[in-house]
Parts: C-alpha cells; structure tokens; sequence
C-alpha cells in the first residue's frame, strides 16, 4: 500500500478543492480494498452486514426487519439485502426460528469471526499514518456536511 505523506503539497487550497469528488473518491478506494478483503473469505459486503447485525442483536430479527434496517446501506436496497440472507441459508451460516427470525448457526458465528479478523487488518491498512482524532474529526465535518444537506447520518452512531 502506497502512502502519501501529510507534508504532501496540495494542488489547490483544501477549502476550495471539491468535496464531492474527494468524498467520492475515498468510497471508491476504501469499498474497494474492503469488498477485495472480504472476497478472500467468500463474503461480500451486504453479506457482512447481515452477519454483522445478527451475531450484535440480541432480541433477533425477522428477514423483513432486516431488509429495512440494511437496505440504506450503501444503496443495497431490500432485494440485495434479502439475496444476502438467501445465500447465507443456503450455506447454512444462518437459520429461522418458527417466528421467522434469523440466527447465526455455529458456521456463521466462525464466518464473523473470521469477517470481523480480516476487517481489523483492513482498518489498520485505511487509518495508517491517521491519528484517531483526526480520523474523529473528518467524520464530524462529513456528518455535518450531510446533515446541512438534510441527508441522514443515523445510520451509524
């Protein structure tokens, strides 16, 4: 992984170059190196999404209720959300209980771990170099950002 020091001379002032495109550019890079890592472990992102969700929430939840909780990630709507539950049955990673509601079996739950480890590397590999307060700080001025453009920034805490 290539670095770019912070001493690094900008093109143009920082206040006036444009946020959308730099936003844009960081999605790209980071979804890319992230959905690359999980495909080493045969997941894909709104794969671990689900996972993420039901091995976190103890009361668990209904294929429904997941697809509506999921689904503004990223723009992976209820139909990417549900084929992701639909492939992780087939693997028998997941299971439904007569109330319809989904749990991880004692192959998901390894699948997680084993998600959540290839995950730590790849932060690591994204926040080298960046001190944590100002990783802290780029997510406050994006939220607000968001937030003065009446977008949502509930989705994650």
């Amino acid at each position: 992984m290539t670095t770019v020091p912070a001493s690094s001379p900008p093109t143009a002032r920082p206040a006036v170059q444009p946020v959308g495109y730099w936003t844009w550019a960081a999605h790209q890079a980071v979804v890319r190196h992230l959905r690359g890592a999980l495909a080493g472990i045969d997941l894909t992102q709104p794969q671990w999404w689900v996972l993420k969700d039901i091995g976190a929430e103890s009361a668990p939840r209904t294929r429904a209720e997941l697809q509506h909780l999921l689904a503004p990630h990223l723009d992976a709507g209820p139909e990417e959300i549900g084929r992701a539950i639909d492939t992780l049955t087939a693997r028998a990673w997941l299971t439904t209980d007569e109330a319809g509601r989904l749990h991880a079996t004692d192959a998901g739950r390894a699948a997680t771990r084993r998600a959540v480890e290839v995950l730590e590397r790849v932060r690591a590999e994204i926040h080298d170099g960046i001190p944590e307060e100002e990783y802290a700080t780029t997510l406050d001025v994006l939220r607000r950002m968001i937030r003065n453009l009446g977008g949502r920034t509930d989705l994650y805490p």
